[in-house]
């Protein structure tokens, strides 16, 4: 598997990761203990702060974007204005979980899986699927980001198979599949905090989630694969995510834990989000 991320140092706030040949310095609230190298972090091509407002330093000697393969999917990242760069690598373990699941239980079907991808930001989930050979559907309110996901298909490779790109408000786009009658074996959501939606629909997680869980629950098909729900708001713990998903579907079986950023043996892992999927069994 080839892998251009690693996680090399954390602490005193701060997170310190190589994606490709760019080594960068950002926040990391949990990251609450000492560094383990502190020599490590000069290396840093570009630090980002949240303090006296967002800014970056070095970000003009870095290129405008570049390309990172992690976990088998090559992605283009960009330095944000917000310090994001267009992966979360947390999530990175969960791609391959899909990859491979897919892949498995292909064969057991007449038809092609079918694959969607709720808040799909850019893309890294729907291309791991589409490498598991399954057709998919990609939702997120945001243009530009759909148009990034289509960007990181083309640099793997698929830029024709079967992936149909959505922008919309993720409960409205749910609404209508339902009275299309579409139905999918394998779904992912990643909720945000707070967001909104392609009209401008607010969504708050803690009023929004139970009703998008219902009409998930609705476009699942007959033989579903799985359902995989992922959060980085505070509070939806492990558990929390893993009660939501076991009163959403009772009968089959529930796995929980954190999501979690590895690289360098010293490097302590760092939570960074919760995670909790349902399967059949």
């Amino acid at each position: 598997m080839k892998n251009e991320y690693a996680l090399l140092d954390s602490g005193h706030g701060r997170k310190l990761e190589r994606f490709g040949k760019i080594i960068l310095d950002r926040p990391c609230a949990q990251a609450v203990w000492n560094p383990n190298t502190p020599t490590l972090w000069k290396s840093a091509d570009a630090f980002f702060t949240r303090k006296d407002g967002l800014q970056w330093r070095g970000r003009d000697k870095l290129p405008e974007s570049w390309k990172a393969t992690i976990n088998d999917v090559t992605l283009k990242l960009s330095t944000t204005d917000f310090g994001h760069l267009g992966v979360f690598p947390e999530t990175r373990d969960m791609w391959s979980w899909i990859t491979q699941t897919l892949k498995d239980e292909a064969p057991k079907r007449k038809t092609p899986l079918k694959f969607l991808n709720l808040f799909a930001y850019s893309g890294g989930a729907t291309l791991a699927a589409a490498k598991g050979g399954a057709h998919c559907c990609h939702v997120d309110a945001s243009k530009g980001m759909v148009q990034w996901a289509r960007q990181n298909a083309e640099l793997n490779g698929l830029a024709e198979h079967p992936i149909r790109w959505i922008v919309d408000d993720v409960n409205k786009f749910l609404t209508r599949e339902i009275k299309r009658g579409n139905r999918y074996d394998g779904i992912l959501l990643d909720p945000p905090s707070f967001g909104r939606g392609k009209g401008g629909e607010l969504y708050k997680i803690e009023h929004a989630l139970l009703e998008t869980l219902k009409l998930v629950k609705r476009v699942l098909s007959d033989r579903p694969c799985f359902v995989y729900l992922t959060s980085h708001t505070p509070g939806f713990t492990p558990i929390v995510l893993d009660n939501l998903l076991q009163q959403l579907l009772p009968s089959g079986q529930t796995e929980c834990g954190e999501m979690l950023l590895t690289g360098e043996d010293n490097a302590f892992p760092v939570p960074s989000g919760t995670w909790s999927r349902w399967t059949l069994g």
